[in-house]
């Protein structure tokens, strides 16, 4: 069986927009690529609200993506492809990061699973990078978020540089997908199951690569 790790943020939780509610696991984009993908890969969903790239919030902690991501990978191991998918609270009035600051963060995060060392050996997993479609102004969320709709238009472009600098393959969501307008941050049903399909046939092609890699290493 192989194993796919996802990383990311309530978008990825899977927030109803304009609650807290969780849509359920089936609904997730999570869920759907699990169907997608069959019985012989296992998706496991790590998201946290709230969750930033390599950032700590000030007045909730441990929502520094970096600072668990080692963990979480050793207690998965072995793992053949980690999509992350994170960004937009690194854009949080709160923290007061820039896109370009967001996408040091990214980059960080590749480095750390290609030298987190992995129970069982082998090669580090292949690393996918999502960009999030972009935040959209929404009344409910302007406190929260002001300002930031403008900066996170510029995530996909910066996470692709992170993406072609470090070898990674990259996918923006913002091609598939849009936020809810109920909030302008979260993604409804129809954006999970979409975005889900949109990612499969990427997430597959790596996963047979790894396969054929293995293979290729035991003659």
């Amino acid at each position: 069986m192989q194993t796919v790790l996802l990383y990311g943020d309530s978008l990825s939780w899977g927030i109803v927009p304009g609650t807290r509610d969780r849509w359920p696991f089936a609904e997730r984009w999570a869920g759907v690529l699990q169907s997608l993908l069959g019985a012989a890969v296992r998706v496991v969903e790590e998201h946290l609200n709230g969750r930033t790239t390599a950032f700590d919030n000030p007045v909730l902690p441990g929502r520094n993506g970096l600072a668990a991501l080692p963990m979480l990978l050793e207690s998965h191991a072995p793992l053949d492809v980690v999509a992350v998918m994170l960004g937009p609270n690194d854009l949080q009035r709160i923290q007061g990061l820039t896109a370009h600051e967001s996408a040091l963060g990214t980059a960080a995060l590749v480095d750390a699973i290609r030298r987190t060392p992995l129970e069982g050996g082998g090669e580090p997993p292949a690393i996918l990078l999502v960009t999030p479609p972009a935040l959209a102004p929404h009344s409910d969320t302007e406190e929260k978020f002001g300002g930031a709709a403008v900066a996170s238009r510029e995530l996909a472009r910066r996470q692709r540089a992170v993406a072609d600098a470090k070898g990674c393959t990259f996918f923006d969501a913002g091609t598939v997908i849009e936020t809810s307008a109920v909030d302008g941050v979260h993604l409804d049903a129809a954006a999970h199951r979409a975005l889900a399909e949109a990612v499969a046939p990427v997430v597959r092609a790596l996963l047979v690569s790894r396969r054929s890699a293995s293979r290729s290493d035991s003659r």
